[in-house]
């Protein structure tokens, strides 16, 4: 399968290509690739190192050509897969006793030897690529390093697995959501039980917006719509049911552990409720402020990710979420209501609730859509990101769709800087180098701040390649050092103070918005004007 759909750019033929395999594949192979298709991907069995150096042994190659071979290909399990040599022995020798091939047999298998030492895993994993073809080494490496991304997205499965079944792309979305195991859920309890009946913390799929690139106007009539700011946090379901509480990340990820505060939320919470909207960092003096706005995003990094929540960190970052739509209500789906009903409803919840912390994003008054664009212009002092433009008729739908749902961001921050380090890039631009370091001045140095590889059409990626590879100066590993001459526009939605990096911030979403061919490197901003912008960004009132 992963081969066919590696031979179309296609979206039918993709489409063709899952329908097939759902239709001839063994069921519980079925589950496991809707797990690795929607992020529920095994434990990483070994480093990527480690199966490199394990590739390098077999094959004999010095370290430096597998290096190259690997810049070439842009992928260490393709990399790996065409260096090693054709399987020569039978397949009875090669796998591990016992052992089978299947997907599902393969995984399960492997899940046991997590707490193997290396030499078993190694004995393991050879085995199998001993006894595979270079396609299903790829696959297998894929597998076993947790980074399986093929090219096709859930939502095309998701398509496909509706079509095999007469169902909608709403009821699969929602019934291959929430928290389950794929190696003991069956494909038939998965698609056909009711499991939100037995499982209380089950998500409904989160509806995204499209970006609104053209003018306002082409929306149509102002008052069928409704705004409200694009708020800088992370996007979550909030859910009550038979009391019990949980809270679940846009990726599917349940982080109810992780925002202790939110026991506040779920005491007031009505059971049969689910709530959609953005958990935010708070300033520290929130509960005497009249109007909730968040701190910067920057305040809620320092959260993520922390495996304990001390309690210095829950004072000095306190959390809070604003809630911008409602899924369920009374126990019941109400996701086709019109979202003017649906924020009814929120209105009358939020009501009744006298926690500070936990409140309703409110609409945003306007008449015209110049007047909407005029206070746009003022996101960032609301702490946010721009304007979220919703049709008052919608229905809360499944994934990314055109036409109700619009993001209006506000133009991002910008620096002139110089490129100073390059490194290849991956999957098509493997062999491009795309990868790009920034410096801005410090007198009569060049201080690093930043990465970018993306904002250039393909002909100035491939201009810009062939100035690295005829004025590298240096090479350590992968990158290379280039001369200080190419000067571009770096655009970015925030910045921080950081101690991690040389220039001392750290900025956020940073892409490149043009190559300023007009500037030389004597014209970029320096390491002071920089700091300014930091200050001021800083500085900025947000509700604090």
């Amino acid at each position: 399968m992963v081969s066919a759909l590696g031979q179309t750019t296609k979206t039918n033929d993709k489409l063709g290509v899952l329908k097939a395999y759902l239709t001839t594949a063994p069921d519980a192979d079925k589950v496991w690739t809707i797990a690795l298709f929607t992020g529920r991907r095994p434990r990483r069995m070994v480093s990527g190192s480690l199966m490199g150096s394990w590739c390098m042994e077999i094959t004999g190659l010095p370290g430096w050509l597998f290096t190259e071979c690997y810049g070439l290909a842009g992928d260490l399990s393709e990399t790996i897969a065409l260096l090693l040599p054709p399987a020569n022995i039978p397949v009875s020798e090669a796998v591990p006793a016992g052992a089978s091939t299947t997907l599902s047999q393969i995984l399960e298998q492997f899940t046991q030897l997590h707490t193997a030492s290396e030499a078993d895993k190694k004995t393991a994993i050879l085995g199998y690529w001993q006894q595979f073809t270079t396609a299903e080494r790829f696959v297998f490496n894929k597998l076993m390093s947790a980074n399986f991304r093929i090219g096709v997205s859930a939502n095309l499965l998701i398509q496909a697995i509706a079509a095999c079944h007469g169902l909608t792309v709403a009821e699969v979305a929602h019934r291959i959501s929430g928290n389950w195991n794929p190696a003991t859920t069956t494909y038939t309890h998965l698609l056909f039980a009711n499991t939100a009946a037995t499982d209380n913390s089950k998500p409904f799929p989160f509806y995204l917006a499209y970006p609104l690139e053209n003018d306002c106007a082409s929306l149509g009539n102002p008052t069928n719509w409704m705004a409200e700011w694009k708020w800088d946090g992370i996007r979550g379901q909030v859910i009550k049911r038979k009391g019990e509480g949980f809270i679940w990340s846009r990726g599917e990820e349940l982080i109810t552990e992780k925002f202790p505060e939110f026991e506040r939320l779920f005491e007031w919470l009505p059971d049969g409720t689910c709530l959609d909207g953005e958990i935010i960092a708070l300033p520290k003096d929130f509960e005497t402020l009249a109007e909730l706005k968040p701190a910067a995003f920057s305040a809620l990094q320092t959260r993520i990710g922390r495996k304990n929540l001390t309690k210095k960190i829950l004072q000095e970052v306190p959390v809070g979420f604003l809630a911008y739509d409602l899924l369920e209500w009374q126990g019941n789906d109400v996701r086709q209501q019109p979202l003017l009903q649906r924020r009814q409803w929120l209105n009358e919840l939020f009501g009744e609730c006298s926690t500070p912390a936990f409140r309703l994003s409110e609409k945003i008054a306007f008449e015209s859509w110049e007047q909407l664009a005029t206070i746009r212009t003022n996101a960032r002092n609301e702490g946010a990101e721009g304007l979220m433009l919703k049709r008052k008729a919608s229905e809360y739908g499944t994934g990314r769709r055109r036409g109700d749902w619009w993001k209006w961001k506000i133009e991002p921050l910008t620096i002139d800087a110089v490129m100073i380090y390059a490194q290849r890039g991956s999957g098509r631009r493997s062999n491009l180098y795309t990868d790009y370091t920034f410096a801005v001045r410090d007198g009569e140095r060049l201080v690093p701040f930043t990465k970018a590889y993306s904002g250039l059409t393909d002909k100035e990626f491939a201009q810009v390649d062939a100035f690295v590879k005829k004025n590298s100066l240096e090479k350590f590993g992968p990158v290379r050092t280039v001369k200080p001459e190419l000067v571009f526009e770096i655009g970015f939605e925030g910045i921080s103070e950081s101690k991690r990096h040389k220039s001392g911030v750290a900025l956020r979403f940073p892409r490149m918005l043009r190559w300023r061919h007009d500037k030389k490197p004597e014209d970029i901003n320096t390491l002071d004007e920089l700091k300014n912008l930091l200050h001021w960004y800083n500085s900025t009132p947000r509700g604090l």
